[in-house]
């Protein structure tokens, strides 16, 4: 695992990620430079971008994540948790990209913007990396572990970026 050691690094690193559009299926994911996935961040970013998709079709997220997973596809109570989660919520998701909040009902700037950070526990264990991503909805940053496979690549291994978050004010009954 050669390149885990690259990215072990205690200054606690920040990558950002500029999208000018989010992407509607799996061959769109796939021709975007990240999909080459030799970087933790590149599918920790990448994954943020799989589930905005779900609130408009849901299985092209599944096929988009199933894609950032590599072998390891979605078991069916994997995707039963996406939809216990995203159902109608698909501010979730939009909610790790830059310029939402819940007063503008997690509406993004463009071009998209997501930043994936690490912290002195991203590496703890070898082949894999957790790295976080902050949620403007929740008050601290959520995390999604990647695992590196013997070519060099990182998958989806654990995506914790779904709980919920404060809702947008337009669904607010109090606001």
């Amino acid at each position: 695992m050669e390149l885990y050691n690259n990215y072990a690094n205690p200054n606690n690193r920040s990558e950002t990620f500029n999208f000018e559009k989010l992407p509607e299926n799996a061959d769109q994911l796939m021709t975007m430079p990240e999909a080459r996935l030799n970087s933790p961040f590149m599918t920790a970013a990448l994954t943020v971008l799989a589930c905005c998709r779900y609130e408009y079709n849901q299985q092209e997220c599944i096929d988009m994540l199933n894609f950032l997973q590599g072998p390891k596809k979605l078991a069916p109570i994997d995707i039963q948790f996406l939809r216990d989660r995203l159902s109608g919520k698909g501010y979730v998701p939009r909610s790790y990209l830059a310029g939402t909040n819940p007063q503008n009902n997690y509406t993004p700037t463009q071009p998209y913007t997501v930043t994936v950070e690490e912290n002195p526990y991203s590496y703890t264990n070898e082949g894999y990396a957790t790295l976080y991503i902050r949620s403007s909805g929740a008050d601290s940053p959520r995390q999604v572990t990647l695992r590196q496979k013997g070519n060099g690549q990182w998958f989806l291994w654990q995506n914790m970026l779904l709980p919920d978050i404060r809702i947008p004010i337009n669904n607010d009954p109090w606001a």
